[in-house]
């Protein structure tokens, strides 16, 4: 398999955001609370004034917790990705190229993978989700997670529409009525599927090489068109 770069790299990049502010944050609710340690051990009492920090010290703490939550978040979306992508180029030939975590400036998030084909192009939305998982049409839920409103198969809808308008926008390729189809992709071996009427394909890691080889249009695209149309997009990227 042929790899285009259109990596912004997204995901890694807020790994390691988030990461820092959390050891940053930790450091200071350190700094502060030895500080006031220190205080205590010297003098055996505080001031107002020094209680009143010692409870400011807390907003640090609270802020490391929430920065390693979207750690572990975005940590978790981004070994889902790297998941897929090997397994991709392992698995399809030369006859495909993958683009992976592709930023459009007319988009308002990442497209995870696009992958061009003889049959067409698929639009991958990766998720590396666990335990039980419910989609009603476009309406997914997640046991433990109240108030989940997150909809994939809307989002990879979304993001294959924009691949399909730049495309269709090419006077080079509107002729050609290129497929383009959006899947949501499970990397997470412990993701228990329950599904009712999904709006798009929706596959385990495992079923989706198979699932791209053989599906998609009844046109046989040549590898001049499908880099022509890779480019293309690429140049709708950020």
């Amino acid at each position: 398999m042929r790899k285009m770069k259109g990596s912004s790299n997204y995901l890694k990049n807020q790994v390691r955001k988030n990461l820092a502010k959390a050891i940053l944050c930790l450091v200071l609710f350190g700094l502060i609370f030895f500080a006031l340690s220190l205080r205590v051990l010297f003098t055996l009492s505080l001031s107002i004034f020094e209680e009143a920090g010692l409870l400011v010290s807390l907003v640090p703490l609270v802020a490391f917790y929430f920065y390693l939550r979207k750690y572990r978040i975005y940590s978790g979306g981004w070994e889902g990705e790297k998941q897929v992508a090997k397994l991709l180029s392992s698995k399809l030939s030369d006859d495909y190229i993958l683009m992976n975590d592709l930023y459009l400036h007319n988009g308002d998030g990442d497209i995870d993978h696009v992958v061009l084909g003889p049959s067409g192009i698929f639009v991958l939305e990766t998720k590396n989700w666990s335990g039980d998982i419910t989609c009603n049409g476009d309406e997914w839920q997640r046991v433990g997670k109240r108030n989940f409103k997150g909809s994939p198969s809307r989002q990879v809808k979304r993001n294959a529409s924009k691949i399909k308008h730049i495309i269709d926008s090419s006077q080079a390729f509107r002729s050609l009525g290129v497929w383009v189809e959006g899947i949501v992709v499970f990397t997470n071996n412990h993701a228990t599927l329950h599904l009712n009427n999904p709006t798009v394909s929706i596959l385990k890691l495992p079923q989706l090489p198979n699932y791209i080889t053989t599906h998609g249009s009844s046109n046989n695209y040549s590898g001049q068109q499908i880099e022509a149309i890779g480019k293309e997009i690429l140049k709708q990227k950020r």
